[in-house]
């Protein structure tokens, strides 16, 4: 038996996380941003342009390019998908989760979307700043 922190590594080791200027050119490219994380922190933090929302707990069923309630945007299992969550945890074990499907090119944006907006990157309807207002727990959306 082995803990959450074991289960992260694992799971890193199996995907080639991207940073948040490389998460940029791939959906440049075609590749598929998919935002995790729940509404309180997209509308506290704003959203990725371009970028599916689609929260975890639907990820596996709206991502399966085979399933009858995907996206319209999950078109093919070689489709280069960068999941994102608030800081880069959650979106491994989800990103490993969507390996599992057969999406090989899943990863994760390292850092996640607070990276993104650390970079400079563009964010729509940014809120109120992550710093000023956490919620309960911590470590958001890991």
């Amino acid at each position: 038996m082995s803990g959450i922190d074991e289960l992260l590594a694992r799971a890193r080791r199996a995907l080639t996380r991207v940073d948040p200027e490389q998460a940029a050119a791939l959906q440049a490219t075609g590749g598929l941003l998919v935002d995790i994380r729940y509404a309180e922190l997209r509308e506290r933090d704003g959203t990725i342009p371009g970028a599916l929302i689609v929260e975890r707990n639907e990820l596996e069923w709206r991502l399966d390019p085979t399933g009858a309630h995907r996206a319209p945007e999950a078109t093919h299992h070689a489709l280069p998908v960068v999941v994102i969550c608030n800081e880069g945890y959650a979106s491994s074990l989800a990103a490993v989760s969507l390996h599992a499907l057969g999406l090989h090119r899943a990863t994760d944006l390292i850092g996640g979307f607070q990276a993104w907006r650390a970079a400079g990157l563009p964010v729509d309807g940014q809120g109120v700043s992550a710093q000023s207002r956490r919620p309960p727990g911590g470590r958001t959306g890991a």
